[in-house]
């Protein structure tokens, strides 16, 4: 469930040294946003921010951007943000849709899809982030070997996207079923959604795509 709008957010988010405004002029050139040639790794759907800003901490070698486009949301995550000294992240607030407008070819290495709003009705398949469609403009984004990883506890989601990544002309080239009982499991970092749902019980699904 999404949190109710937060009167001033967007004035907040307009008004942060840490979210980039106007990204649109940034394409091409993120490495001057970072002040670096590290890899840039992105979130889509990145929520408040908790996934990726320990992956920040952790990494200090890689660029993060994380993208949430709800205002009241993101918010939350820069107020996470201004307790930690990072320098390795920024933060954007646009729909996932337009990032091939913002990143240029083979500027981005790694797409993380954590617990994305699985938009069960069929009528709008291609709202998922696995689908065909945003598959491709991840396409646009990611380098020759690039990859996507995504993470969900809605089993019809997972299954659904077993099917329409390949279909995208993408390869699956892991995945498992219950993410906290398996290999893939070895130095993950989880969401605020993830440890949630897991310390409920339910499994976490994971798979990780690459270009064939």
């Amino acid at each position: 469930m999404r949190l109710r709008h937060i009167p001033g957010s967007e004035e907040e988010i307009a008004g942060s040294p840490h979210v980039v405004q106007n990204p649109i002029e940034k394409r091409g050139c993120w490495k001057e946003v970072f002040g670096n040639e590290n890899p840039i790794e992105i979130e889509v759907g990145m929520g408040k921010g908790r996934f990726i800003m320990e992956l920040a901490a952790i990494h200090p070698e890689i660029n993060y951007v994380g993208i949430e486009r709800y205002p009241s949301v993101l918010l939350r995550g820069l107020q996470k943000r201004s307790q930690m000294e990072l320098d390795n992240i920024f933060f954007m607030c646009v729909d996932a849709k337009n990032l091939a407008d913002i990143f240029a070819p083979g500027e981005v290495q790694k797409v993380y899809l954590n617990f994305s709003d699985p938009w069960p009705k069929d009528r709008h398949a291609k709202r998922r982030l696995t689908s065909e469609d945003f598959m491709a403009v991840y396409d646009q984004i990611l380098k020759p070997d690039g990859t996507v990883e995504f993470k969900t506890d809605n089993r019809g989601l997972f299954d659904y996207s077993l099917e329409a990544i390949p279909g995208a002309g993408w390869q699956v080239k892991e995945f498992t079923y219950d993410l906290h009982h398996s290999e893939m499991g070895e130095g993950n970092v989880m969401t605020e959604y993830e440890e949630k749902f897991s310390s409920k019980g339910n499994p976490i699904y994971k798979l990780i795509a690459g270009r064939k």
